[in-house]
């Protein structure tokens, strides 16, 4: 269980955010001068290189918002325009890819920074751009909204796998619908037929609620409080859920962390933006009866599940039913070991949740519940504190990655090992790079008392 550091401030973290940002631009720069784009979208690291591996590009989003990403904290004009001219030159096929889940990832990690950030007056206004950046996020939220199943009850965003695959991690591609809908775009059908944005990512995120996230009600024989499966399996001849699934975890009935990490994230981010709009604005959804809740019930039991089931520092072991985690001896009343001999931790998974922590706890904080607010707000802080310092901030000039002791695909043997370990560890990989620095941006736009960061900045 997470030692949480009750005492801990965001101000503390001051002079490792400064490091932070100075490595992180020293990693950019590093993969610009050297990768081979050539080979792909870079994907994770081998040996401190990166390298790709092909699944899809899904990937290549966080690499230009890095870029901007870096810019927004530390404001040098070389990362901006970096990003933006990687981003009009290269993402334009990501807005109308049709075979993928991955919007989110991609489109709002770079169309939609760049236009938060000309709308919150940190890059200079020009009308074509604005007009720009919102036509791909419009494009980018309907071509994301078609790839829809049909269950009882509602329906989902499929996944690559095909029609049967709803992915727990597409809950952050629900950002791509709400971009859209903010803009005022629909998905336009048949005979001309509207489909409402909104109303297609709110019932993505009720099928995520409702089957990819346990509570401890009776549901199967493994159903815990929190626990989370990577992919939810349906008949789609009639709509029925058959099973929970993973595809990068040990098993359908344990928790792979990095996909419990998108929950966490993904509910208190669309939390927030349900709190900012107006009733009249979701109106016919019932969201703030039905939806709502159920949203906060989802982002707290997957919280209160990461905070249990972490080592002491709050960096998390790849998956909750490993194997060999037992060999470990009482591993999670002492901190993570990246170089033990059994199973690696997950790093990428500490940073996403990071967010998670935070962003839930702030909700909390400011609709009356202070205590249980403080809790995950200072289990935030706590896994921050650990991940902005060595061993998992990446010091090695030479290493392009930013967050060491990430792992990919464990199942599929794909991390690399280095010589004397028997476990992946002392890699990166660029979700975690990426997701490392948006919870940076994060805690240091609350030092310094500036806009409160989040995706929907845009309106």
């Amino acid at each position: 269980m997470i030692k949480i550091n009750l005492t801990l401030r965001p101000s503390d973290l001051d002079a490792k955010l400064k490091r932070f940002w100075q490595l992180s631009g020293e990693k950019i720069n590093l993969i610009e001068n050297n990768y081979d784009v050539s080979k792909g979208s870079p994907v994770f690291t081998s040996k401190g290189k990166y390298t790709t591996r092909g699944w899809t590009e899904w990937t290549q989003g966080f690499l230009y918002g890095s870029m901007i990403l870096q810019y927004d904290a530390t404001g040098e004009k070389s990362f901006l325009e970096m990003g933006r001219r990687k981003t009009v030159e290269t993402m334009a096929p990501h807005i109308s890819h049709m075979g993928v889940h991955d919007h989110g990832f991609n489109n709002v990690s770079t169309y939609g920074n760049l236009l938060r950030l000309m709308k919150e007056g940190k890059i200079t206004f020009n009308e074509w751009e604005e007009d720009f950046y919102s036509l791909a996020l419009k494009i980018s939220g309907a071509i994301q909204a078609r790839r829809w199943t049909i269950i009882k009850g509602g329906g989902f965003i499929y996944s690559f796998n095909g029609p049967h695959s709803l992915f727990v991690d597409t809950l952050r591609s629900c950002r791509s619908l709400i971009l859209s809908h903010c803009l005022g775009h629909v998905l336009q059908s048949e005979g001309d037929q509207q489909i409402s944005l909104l109303e297609r990512a709110v019932e993505h995120m009720k099928a995520t609620a409702n089957y990819s996230i346990f509570y401890g009600e009776g549901r199967d024989a493994y159903d815990v409080l929190g626990r989370t499966a990577h992919e939810s399996i349906f008949n789609v001849n009639d709509g029925n859920f058959r099973c929970p699934n993973s595809q990068q975890g040990y098993s359908g009935f344990s928790t792979w962390t990095r996909g419990l990490a998108w929950a966490m994230c993904g509910f208190a981010e669309e939390i927030e933006w349900f709190d900012s709009v107006k009733d009249a604005d979701i109106a016919g959804l019932n969201v703030k009866n039905v939806i709502l809740p159920l949203m906060i019930k989802a982002a707290r039991a997957t919280c209160d599940f990461y905070i249990d089931n972490c080592p002491t520092d709050a960096v998390p072991y790849w998956d909750t039913g490993a194997p060999d985690l037992y060999k470990l001896g009482d591993y999670l009343n002492k901190r993570a070991d990246p170089f033990n001999d059994f199973e690696p931790v997950d790093s990428s998974a500490a940073a996403i949740a990071a967010q998670g922590l935070l962003r839930l706890g702030s909700h909390l904080q400011q609709n009356g519940e202070k205590e249980s607010g403080d809790r995950y707000w200072q289990a935030g802080l706590t896994v921050l504190n650990t991940i902005f310092e060595e061993p998992y901030l990446s010091t090695d000039k030479m290493h392009q990655g930013l967050l060491l002791h990430s792992v990919y695909h464990r199942p599929n043997g794909w991390d690399y090992i280095p010589p004397g370990s028997k476990i992946p560890n002392g890699e990166s990989s660029m979700w975690g790079d990426y997701h490392i620095r948006e919870v940076a941006l994060y805690i240091q736009r609350v030092i310094n008392n500036e806009t409160y960061h989040t995706f929907f900045n845009i309106v």
